[in-house]
């Protein structure tokens, strides 16, 4: 251990900004698996809150009209399609309800992150007002690219799976696509150094 920590010592010494990068990109990748996870219990248990009336509620836009591999459903960037049991019932885990329930998960995990990597991560000490604001741009575009991406596959899986199965998937594509464009948006908004400098 004491080995592992004296060739670190030397590797930071010798490669600073290598070594700087290497802890960020570290403590960014531990951050940022465990709001996923917290998004991955949002997304699962969090329609139940809001129930079935609004499960059953459909709420989606544009409802584009796709046709892939058999299966025919609509498109949408914004919200999901009503989920069905086999015998055509109204399920959790689709319609306006889990929308919701994506968004708040969504921005809930994002308050949790804001804070550690802003102060642990990337030591930021720059203008609060103006990092949240370009922080809640960037949760709000990438909300939307996710939603897109959610979209095309999530209809034709809610068809075979529970959605404790397919949450695992929008979770791991939410965080995952989140996590590389969150990392350089991290490094332009979070700089370092005093406030009142960007």
């Amino acid at each position: 251990m004491a080995g592992r920590h004296a060739k670190w010592a030397a590797f930071s010494q010798n490669h600073p900004k290598a070594a700087k990068w290497i802890q960020q990109l570290a403590y960014f990748y531990v951050f940022s698996l465990s709001v996923t996870v917290f998004q991955y219990l949002m997304f699962t248990f969090l329609p139940y809150a809001f129930g079935i009336g609004l499960a059953g509620t459909e709420f989606m836009w544009p409802q584009i009209p796709v046709h892939i591999a058999g299966y025919s459903y609509k498109w949408n960037i914004l919200g999901y399609d009503i989920a069905r049991n086999a015998a055509g019932e109204v399920v959790i885990g689709g319609g306006l309800g889990y929308f919701l329930s994506y968004e708040t998960g969504t921005f809930l995990a994002q308050c949790i992150n804001f804070p550690l990597q802003r102060n642990i991560t990337f030591k930021s000490h720059g203008r609060i007002s103006w990092q949240i604001m370009w922080y809640f741009i960037a949760w709000v575009l990438i909300s939307l690219f996710c939603n897109a991406i959610n979209g095309l596959w999530m209809p034709v899986a809610q068809q075979h799976f529970s959605a404790g199965v397919y949450n695992i998937l929008v979770a791991f594509i939410t965080g995952g696509v989140s996590m590389v464009i969150y990392f350089f948006v991290y490094k332009i908004i979070f700089p370092e150094g005093e406030a009142g400098k960007q």
